[in-house]
């Protein structure tokens, strides 16, 4: 600060000959920067390519660097797909880049199918919503499904059910298609439930897992579309996972069924269940199955296993910052479920701008998941992805200082993949703010 001061002050002791001479000068570096700039830019869209030359082993780009080829260019794809939006890029190698992935998620080592499934995630959230995005989630749900019912490797699991939760995510346009990913993932957390008897209980890590990816998609559905013992089911089997000994499976439970607290409005279904017994005249007829009291019950239950995960002092689970992690999240649960309103959010994205607020538990779970699946790629991703701004509906101050080039690669104004996702995007925002505004009654 103080030095920006004495610059100013420094600046007004030159004649009008010296200021002319400065803005010539100005002007000479300017250029200078923009030409760099440009360089730079034209450099790192032929490592790029490089990059998706050496997924087909043809490059001589690692030539000198051993094995592993595709390994090292998927991970410098996904390096450049977290700290970029790279529209421009992707914009005509989207299904390329697609197929490049799954050939190493059907033929790679478990690193190499880690990798592609990531980068099949950041692909999606890159593109945005649209044909494109629908696309890429209809081409991996078979083959994610034959990953994630064959074999045992916990870090190729974990990876496809956040991949297969973004692309649904971004791409899911119908209930249906959802709801069929959402079954896929809930034979891993119960298998029991499924059809598919040769799945066996996952362990800890692919569990959390595979309820953040459940729950991540349960956040785009409209819960008018599914019936409260739908709900039922799902909130009775994650009330049990309160109790396993791994500290992220409780969270995760805890953070879902907060979700089906408040997008399933539990209270309407023990309202619906109570008419029962008013308007029942006929003796011995059956209520229906979980009624009022069940579900009394029930959020009786849960509200006490959330009053003592909020207090632990230790002893299950191991590190500190996840115990924290948990008394946070526990605590924010028991004030919901007592009050009905969830507590308020709010996420630093740049100096000198608005932060992004978030105060319900739909948008909860949806910062949560990116922010764990961007890694350090949130913050870039939540200043110039337009995805991201519509998901929060939340736009940060752009800096005036970006260069024609950036400006088109993080806004490409006149391109199809554009103007179908803000068609998309604005109908999607619509459709949100009717979900969102009744969602206010108390649970």
């Amino acid at each position: 600060m103080g030095k920006n001061r004495s610059k100013r002050r420094d600046t007004n002791l030159f004649d009008s000959d010296d200021d002319d001479s400065m803005s010539s000068a100005s002007t000479g570096i300017s250029e200078q920067t923009l030409a760099q700039e440009s360089e730079r830019v034209t450099s790192k869209d032929h490592e790029l390519d490089m990059f998706l030359d050496a997924l087909y082993e043809k490059s001589t780009f690692f030539l000198n660097e051993g094995g592993a080829t595709r390994e090292k260019a998927l991970l410098g794809l996904v390096d450049a797909f977290e700290n970029h939006v790279l529209l421009e890029f992707v914009e005509n190698k989207s299904i390329t880049l697609l197929h490049q992935f799954l050939n190493s998620i059907k033929r790679g080592s478990s690193k190499e199918v880690s990798l592609a499934s990531r980068a099949i995630g950041l692909l999606a959230i890159t593109i945005g919503c649209g044909s494109i995005a629908h696309e890429i989630m209809e081409e991996c749900i078979p083959n994610f499904y034959q990953a994630l019912t064959s074999g045992s490797d916990s870090l190729k699991k974990s990876a496809i059910l956040d991949c297969l939760a973004v692309i649904c995510f971004v791409g899911g346009e119908e209930v249906e298609e959802k709801e069929k990913a959402m079954k896929i993932i809930w034979e891993l957390i119960h298998p029991k439930s499924g059809s598919n008897v040769t799945l066996s209980k996952p362990i800890p890590i692919v569990l959390a897992s595979a309820i953040s990816a459940w729950s991540f998609i349960l956040s785009t559905l409209n819960p008018r579309n599914i019936n409260s013992q739908t709900w039922r089911e799902s909130i009775s089997y994650l009330s049990t996972l309160l109790d396993k000994d791994d500290r992220s499976v409780r969270i995760a439970s805890g953070e879902a069924i907060a979700l089906i607290f408040e997008l399933g409005r539990l209270d309407k279904f023990s309202q619906e269940d109570n008419g029962f017994y008013e308007n029942e005249k006929h003796e011995g007829a059956k209520p229906p199955s979980g009624g009022f009291t069940y579900v009394e019950t029930l959020k009786g239950k849960i509200l006490s296993q959330a009053r003592t995960l909020s207090m632990e002092a230790g002893g299950k689970g191991s590190a500190k910052v996840d115990l924290n992690n948990q008394r946070n999240t526990f605590q924010d649960i028991v004030a919901f479920i007592e009050s009905g309103s969830c507590p308020e959010h709010s996420v630093k994205v740049l100096n000198n701008c608005n932060h992004l607020v978030v105060s319900t538990w739909t948008q909860m779970t949806q910062l949560n998941f990116l922010k764990r699946f961007l890694g350090r790629g949130f913050l870039k991703h939540i200043q110039d992805n337009e995805l991201l701004h519509d998901v929060f509906d939340f736009t940060p101050r752009r800096k005036d200082n970006l260069s024609i080039k950036k400006r088109s690669i993080v806004l490409v104004p006149n391109s199809v993949v554009n103007k179908e996702r803000t068609q998309y995007l604005n109908k999607r925002r619509s459709w949100t703010k009717v979900i969102l505004s009744e969602e206010g009654s108390s649970i």
